[in-house]
């Protein structure tokens, strides 16, 4: 996962806020914790990830 391109959101800012950062995957998307780049991350396939944000923006 060392060559792959995260990006973070338009609206982070470096001021302690959480955030993460996203990667496409073949088959799927990464996601990590931003102030972490070399710490666990998450691996879901495309439509878990939408039904992941799906649900965020519900709350």
């Amino acid at each position: 996962m060392d060559d792959l391109t995260w990006r973070k959101s338009k609206r982070s800012n470096d001021q302690g806020h959480e955030c993460v950062e996203l990667a496409t995957l073949q088959n799927g998307v990464g996601v990590r914790d931003s102030k972490d780049p070399d710490g666990p991350k998450l691996i879901l396939n495309r439509s878990d990830f939408r039904a992941l944000v799906d649900d965020l923006k519900q709350r």
